[in-house]
């Protein structure tokens, strides 16, 4: 495996099956939600198939059906097929950024081949650099969006599997966006061209008393734009089975003698005392835990569940060191219990009204936190529900972008029923440490 690589063989833009009426070409723009994430790089998830044993079994064919779906799908997700585009003036500085669907150069479509194996994938202990070429776009930042596909899915046909890997500009879609997505598409996929889906909202979110359309202070990008070299580091899946999951919730409730703490709570708030305990740190410092959810339930009246965007933000749950390690697991997962409950209407008004007034673009190299974590992702999303007539995937992945010591992705165990699959990523030192982690291993010996 060590000397397997990857081909390009094809490659194709999708558009979407019919002309789209007047009403679809008219301007999306974009909200407080998605304009800092100009400078974030795209989001890559994928599935990992094993290649069906039936000798009917085409790629050309399998290929074909996928475009044909996917040009079906793009009807009813029509703005992915689009383009940036930007108005802007000197004086004073105006840079208005915006989806135009009345330019829809389509969904790119890649074809790829590898002499890797599907074990070659999923047995080594850390994921393989091989997994992050089964992406496009790599190097993408979301305003490249102006000039590059707003979606591009990348099929890599293993000796015995395929993985179909998406990378998708993040001011267009969150986590739940590109999942509603990949299942119609899997579901047109199967249906033969059939859509019995839910339609996505395209409406956008605003707030009363504020221009929809939104400028930032800038004339030109080089003003806010800045690229980060892909760093490399240990990463690693743990997994977590639904009984060793209700036993960390059950534990964590009755700790602080509350029933308020989720799952997800309680097995983040392990890896936050076990990565912290890891890095070594001194137990006067500050560390940071930050989760990434979406806020289309949060807000009153909320939005709904197929809104096509990026309607996320973070919320922090803080604690130094000598508390974090001191206390037990319910102190530390009821910190970022309070973190995501308090995180209601009222604060994320307040947070877009905050930006509103001062818009600013992140810059990466200056948001992170070193003794931090960042949480992303969802055990929720149905991502083994995408199968595209191939049956169950193996396994779920992400690509190389947006990664960082201390950053977790969040995947739904493939055997259901509430498990968890960790990807952690982490410096080579860190993941060592973890590895010897007392608390974490005892924790895992329950699966």
């Amino acid at each position: 495996m060590s000397c397997a690589s990857v081909k390009l063989i094809s490659e194709w833009f999708i558009e979407p099956k019919d002309e789209p009426t007047p009403k679809a070409q008219e301007p999306i723009h974009f909200t407080p939600f998605e304009l800092p994430c100009i400078n974030i790089k795209y989001s890559q998830k994928g599935l990992l198939f094993a290649k069906p044993e039936t000798q009917d079994f085409s790629i050309t064919s399998f290929l074909n059906d996928l475009r044909q779906s996917l040009s079906v799908t793009l009807n009813h997700f029509y703005p992915i097929a689009a383009r940036f585009a930007t108005r802007k003036q000197d004086n004073p500085p105006s840079y208005v950024i915006y989806l135009d669907p009345s330019n829809t150069p389509g969904v790119k479509l890649v074809y790829a081949t590898t002499d890797a194996t599907v074990s070659d994938v999923l047995d080594p202990p850390y994921v393989p650099s091989l997994a992050h070429s089964f992406f496009d776009l790599n190097e993408a930042i979301s305003h490249d969006g102006h000039t590059l596909p707003v979606l591009s899915v990348q099929v890599t046909e293993l000796v015995d599997g395929v993985f179909i890997g998406g990378s998708v500009n993040h001011m267009v879609a969150d986590g739940t966006s590109f999942w509603h997505f990949m299942g119609t598409w899997s579901r047109i996929f199967r249906s033969g061209g059939e859509y019995h889906g839910s339609t996505p909202a395209f409406k956008r979110c605003s707030l009363d008393g504020f221009d929809p359309v939104i400028s930032i202070p800038y004339t030109h990008h080089d003003q806010f734009i800045e690229r980060l070299e892909i760093r490399t580091f240990k990463e690693r899946f743990f997994s977590f089975s639904s009984s060793t999951i209700s036993k960390l919730k059950s534990k964590a409730n009755s700790e602080c003698n509350t029933h308020k703490i989720s799952s997800l709570q309680a097995v983040i708030a392990l890896l936050w005392r076990c990565i912290t305990r890891a890095r070594c740190l001194p137990l006067d410092s500050e560390t940071s835990c930050s989760l990434m959810i979406s806020v289309r339930r949060r807000l009153n009246p909320p939005l709904s569940d197929d809104y096509l965007g990026n309607p996320v933000q973070f919320v922090k749950g803080k604690a130094s060191v000598r508390d974090l390690l001191s206390h037990g697991l319910g102190w530390v997962a009821f910190r970022l219990h309070e973190a995501v409950i308090n995180h209601d209407d009222k604060a994320i008004r307040e947070s877009v009204e905050s930006w509103i007034r001062r818009p600013v673009v992140y810059k990466m190299s200056k948001i992170g936190d070193p003794n931090g974590l960042h949480v992303g992702s969802s055990p929720r999303f149905d991502m083994y529900g995408c199968e595209f007539g191939l049956g169950k995937a193996l396994a779920a992945r992400s690509g190389c972008t947006n990664k960082h010591d201390g950053k977790i992705t969040m995947f739904p165990g493939r055997e259901g029923g509430g498990s968890m699959d960790l990807e952690v990523c982490l410096s080579p030192e860190n993941m060592k440490n973890i590895e010897s982690d007392e608390e974490l291993m005892c924790a895992l010996s329950d699966n």
